[in-house]
């Protein structure tokens, strides 16, 4: 949507599949730069309606789409082996077209999907450790590596996938990160630098979202890597929707969006993260946010 700056829309799989095809083809046609999908067994924020599965959206999207990109946000790394999950990748950048970001993180201990699945609930230390080694064999693998690996937590034996992927080196990695481990983790392994805060205020979360920035450049700094060489992602999360029936603040009116968002860029954030609005009444100003706002903001592409 501009040169610099860009704008994603994250897609929760929690209407039926028509529905959720129809919300990832109006983003497209509104001009997002990129459609972001989640990944859980279930809503684990306790939703009873329909969820589905990550990767199967993924292609599914892809085939219905032609243009946007889109984006694993987050692919949780307790639910598939990495070898595993870099083809299931290496397929989806296929499927695409060459238009898949690959967003990792840890996933939560408070998410029920490893006690229904009745796999183990790591410690939040035990996924930042596996991480660590999980990115290692997904980077490797895409990059159409052979690929042995022998980690704590990890092994591959000469693992090796083909055909090599649509993008090159491999398809962008994005790296979750919040706390100052993972930030360092980012910074070594990431493309892209994905976050958001669930602090009460907005203002907390700027303030929050301040100091990481200076703890990630800081670690780019000691690795000897450029700090602007990663780009900054940041989902916009209302911690206020919930208790307001599902209305997000930044869909109220344009001027707190131009606010929010505002505030957002001027810490040098680099891809704004928004919610497909949950409310068919904010969907009018989603779109004219979209049509009219956005192409002001960042300008055009």
């Amino acid at each position: 949507m501009a040169d610099d700056l860009r704008f994603s829309v994250l897609v929760l799989p929690n209407v039926e599949w028509p529905e959720l095809v129809r919300r990832c083809r109006h983003v497209e046609e509104l001009g997002f730069d990129t459609v972001g999908l989640v990944d859980h067994l279930v809503d684990w924020a306790g939703g009873k309606g329909p969820w589905f599965e990550l990767w199967s959206q993924v292609s599914a999207v892809a085939m219905v789409t032609e243009r946007i990109r889109i984006a694993t946000l987050v692919a949780q790394i307790p639910l598939r082996n990495p070898a595993m999950f870099a083809l299931q990748a290496l397929t989806a950048d296929h499927a695409s077209g060459g238009r898949l970001d690959v967003g990792l993180g840890t996933g939560l201990e408070s998410d029920p999907s490893c006690r229904m699945m009745g796999v183990p609930n790591w410690s939040a230390k035990e996924r930042v450790a596996r991480l660590g080694e999980y990115v290692q064999v997904v980077d490797r693998l895409l990059r159409g590596e052979e690929t042995t690996f022998a980690g704590e937590y990890y092994t591959t034996d000469a693992a090796i996938l083909r055909p090599l992927p649509v993008q090159s080196p491999r398809p962008p990695l994005m790296i979750a990160a919040m706390g100052p481990v993972m930030l360092g983790l980012a910074a070594r392994h990431a493309d892209i630098w994905n976050s958001l805060s669930f602090a009460a205020t907005f203002d907390e979360q700027i303030a929050e979202t301040r100091q990481r920035i200076a703890t990630i450049d800081a670690r780019c700094a000691a690795l000897g890597r450029d700090p602007a060489s990663l780009r900054r992602s940041y989902l916009m999360f209302d911690p206020t929707a919930r208790a307001g029936g599902g209305a997000l603040a930044y869909y109220e009116d344009e001027a707190t969006f131009r606010r929010m968002v505002g505030e957002v860029v001027a810490l040098g954030i680099t891809e704004i993260g928004l919610y497909y609005p949950a409310l068919g009444r904010q969907v009018p100003m989603f779109e004219r946010i979209a049509r009219e706002v956005i192409p002001d903001l960042g300008g055009d592409s």
